[in-house]
């Protein structure tokens, strides 16, 4: 029998299906990444860090371990992108319906659109809350509406979208965007009232996806596509702390984590960061 793996090695007794309010799910799809590959190596460099983490948290006061945080089984091998999608939306659906808080970690961001579609479909009137440095709102991108390109597009015709921290697009994508909703790293960095902008335009439930590529690539480089001029990590956890105290974040994930051998920080970065949205969420 295969041993169950725990989160930053946790008592077994908080990681049990039955009594954890937490689930947590590896999808290691990283079949239409168009430049650095390796995402989908990203879940076995965050579980190693995690490992390495300490279980308090100072800014919240609480060990958010103690919810429960249950890794689900590990998902198939896909042979497409419309496989890919087609499981993680169909098994999403199914998860849901256990109630519990779902957080997932690709991956490419292509694995987001079962998952958001999922979610703008169990709950009502959804904001999707995108934190990239690229917009992903191509229709299609090499043959497919199931590429990292196209991760919002869908989320953009049947949900509230609101992006932050953009910096790289198409020039075909600007049709698609609504600009009220997007908030440029540009921009953040000389409006103070940014934020106070953004939750204006969320409604009460949210679902957050997070590219770590939105991270400045001095503190994150290890994505496929590192873009200069990134946010940094108290701005990102700032603002993330506002939303999870002023909005129902029903589900969240994080995405494009490509470790970089010999260098731990961006994935002890991002086991950070869940492990501090997780504690947002139940503090």
């Amino acid at each position: 029998m295969k041993q169950e793996r725990l989160f930053a090695g946790i008592p077994p007794q908080y990681a049990d299906r039955a009594t954890s309010n937490i689930y947590l799910q590896s999808i290691p799809y990283d079949g239409t990444s168009t430049w650095g590959k390796g995402a989908d190596m990203g879940f076995d460099a965050f579980m190693e860090a995690a490992e390495n983490m300490e279980l308090y948290d100072i800014e919240t006061g609480i060990e958010v371990y103690r919810e429960g945080i249950h890794i689900l089984e590990e998902v198939p091998e896909f042979d497409s992108p419309e496989q890919m999608f087609d499981f993680t939306y169909q098994n999403t659906k199914s998860l849901l319906q256990e109630g519990r808080f779902l957080t997932f970690l690709g991956g490419e961001h292509s694995i987001s659109i079962g998952l958001i579609k999922a979610h703008y479909e169990h709950f009502e009137n959804l904001t999707v809350l995108q934190l990239d440095a690229h917009a992903d709102l191509r229709k299609e991108y090499n043959g497919t509406p199931y590429n990292h390109a196209c991760a919002v597009y869908d989320a953009s015709k049947n949900a509230n979208l609101v992006q932050v921290g953009i910096r790289s697009m198409d020039v075909s994508e600007k049709e698609e965007m609504n600009y009220d909703k997007v908030f440029f790293a540009d921009e953040i960095k000389y409006n103070n009232y940014w934020q106070d902008q953004a939750m204006d335009q969320m409604t009460d439930n949210v679902y957050i996806t997070l590219d770590l590529d939105v991270f400045d690539p001095s503190i994150m480089p290890a994505t496929g596509t590192p873009e200069p001029g990134g946010l940094h990590w108290y701005l990102v956890t700032n603002f993330l702390r506002r939303v999870f105290e002023e909005r129902n974040v029903v589900g969240f994930d994080l995405v494009e984590l490509a470790p970089i051998e010999a260098l731990n920080a961006p994935q002890y970065l991002a086991a950070k960061l869940y492990y501090k949205m997780l504690s947002y969420k139940f503090c």
